[in-house]
């Protein structure tokens, strides 16, 4: 059985790791707090090399369970001295983080005033008390930054700064120098735990709310308008949307595994298990070929669209083992195709080829699509998928709908997604409800979460 002084701790780091990524399973849970059991808290490099062979399994696990290990045990808010002063504050077993029974006002510490334990300069018992307020104040409840403030105020009155404050009042109101002495001495080191609280309820902060702001960025990131993202953001959304994509891929094959099983076949079984006398040992089952669909992507890449027609390509892309076929295409002034780009090299790469080849010019829908009919209609059929991509604003050139009425007799769908918001459908140079007739599905796709819906529609469709 595990003790109760080492659970607790551990809870709560457990806790902060799977918040950072790690996933720890409740039996590794389990040989975590049996390992803790055995070797105790006091030698930090044992404890953080054997959780470290317990719960990190991969290379990116491995490095966010050293941040976070450090993190969690840090104890250095009151160092300032010299290393032995450092080497005092380190905790033994009995006041690692989380770790026992709460307190009233100061933390349990015997009862000794935190006026007391500033003029000692008691780093390790200041150390202790803060954590044990924290505690009390629900440290580990934090989730946003601007809580911040709030809960260093919390913890700094559990310690008994409110008490302090008034004493420090009274000496001043003496007007005696040993009073305003002793006072102003007691200022600084309260602006010093000031300090110190600020850092560990920061420090809780990265802990406690990284898994909750990372889920919070990312449905953020997801529900954003692609045409506002920051550059800053934009190595998330590429990590979001292999995410996203691995994540239809897989719900797309379980489908189709599901759906090839089919119903018993019958004469087959029977003819398998001649040598049994017939009895089914083996069993065949009548299967039904599942055939992916057949995708042609045309991306607008002129300047207006050019951010979401970039993730588009990504997209179709990532979720290559879904679909097969896939034949993507660029345009602006005309229109080439870009398959070959995106398949012999990066995906992040050839993306920036592309757009270096055809991109962000002025967009000719017209001519773009009759280059379209001129080279590879001939190799759309009716098991062909066509997804267009971008606002059908052409510069009043000439919209060629008659290109997209023979597309849409010979496809099996055309699909259109438009990053512009539907009240700005057909106004200025927009020719969109030029091409809707033609089109089995027009929607607006102005976010990843719209193009994952379009994208998985399509997947369960051919399913």
């Amino acid at each position: 059985m595990m003790s109760a002084p080492a659970s607790e701790p551990l809870r709560r780091f457990l806790q902060v790791a799977r918040g950072a990524g790690l996933r720890v399973s409740a039996a590794e849970g389990i040989d975590a707090a049996r390992a803790v059991d055995l070797i105790g808290y006091a030698d930090r490099t044992i404890l953080k090399d054997t959780l470290g062979l317990l719960l990190a399994k991969t290379p990116d696990e491995k490095a966010a369970y050293e941040e976070v290990f450090d993190l969690y045990f840090k104890r250095d808010e009151f160092a300032g001295g010299n290393a032995d002063d450092r080497e005092e504050s380190e905790p033994n077993e009995a006041s690692s983080p989380s770790n026992g029974e709460g307190g009233d006002g100061m933390g349990g510490q015997g009862g000794q005033s935190l006026g007391s334990l500033l003029s000692a300069d008691d780093r390790a018992t200041l150390a202790t008390a803060m954590e044990q307020a924290a505690r009390e104040a629900g440290i580990e409840n934090i989730r946003f930054f601007t809580q911040k403030n709030l809960y260093a105020r919390r913890i700094l009155d559990r310690m008994g700064l409110r008490a302090l404050e008034r004493d420090m009042e009274a000496m001043r109101q003496t007007g005696t120098p040993e009073g305003l002495g002793r006072a102003e001495f007691l200022e600084g080191k309260v602006d010093q735990l000031r300090d110190a609280v600020r850092d560990f309820v920061e420090r809780n902060l990265i802990l406690y709310a990284k898994g909750e702001t990372e889920k919070f960025r990312e449905e953020l990131l997801k529900s954003a308008r692609l045409s506002n993202l920051e550059r800053r953001d934009l190595d998330r959304m590429r990590i979001l949307v292999r995410q996203m994509a691995k994540k239809l891929a897989a719900r797309y094959a379980k489908t189709r595994r599901r759906r090839l099983r089919g119903q018993l076949d019958t004469r087959r079984t029977l003819r398998r298990n001649m040598g049994w006398g017939g009895i089914p040992f083996i069993t065949v089952w009548k299967q039904k070929r599942i055939e992916k669909p057949r995708v042609m992507v045309l991306c607008d890449v002129s300047g207006s669209v050019a951010a979401m027609a970039q993730f588009l390509l990504m997209f179709m892309y990532s979720i290559n083992e879904a679909l097969s076929d896939i034949r993507s295409f660029a345009f602006a002034g005309s229109l080439i195709e870009v398959s070959d780009i995106l398949e012999k090299e990066p995906v992040e790469q050839a993306i920036t080829k592309i757009m270096s080849l055809i991109g962000f010019g002025s967009s000719n829908y017209g001519n773009s699509f009759a280059d379209f009919e001129d080279g590879w209609m001939k190799h759309v059929t009716n098991k062909t998928t066509v997804i267009i991509l971008g606002d059908a604003r052409g510069n009043r050139t000439d919209p060629r709908t008659d290109v997209i009425g023979r597309l849409s007799q010979r496809s099996k769908r055309i699909i259109w997604l438009n990053p512009e918001y539907r009240s700005a459908w057909g106004t200025g140079d927009s020719d969109m409800y030029r091409y809707a007739p033609f089109c089995n599905l027009v929607t607006v796709c102005s976010t990843l979460r719209h193009l994952e819906r379009a994208i998985s529609d399509i997947l369960e469709d051919a399913a």
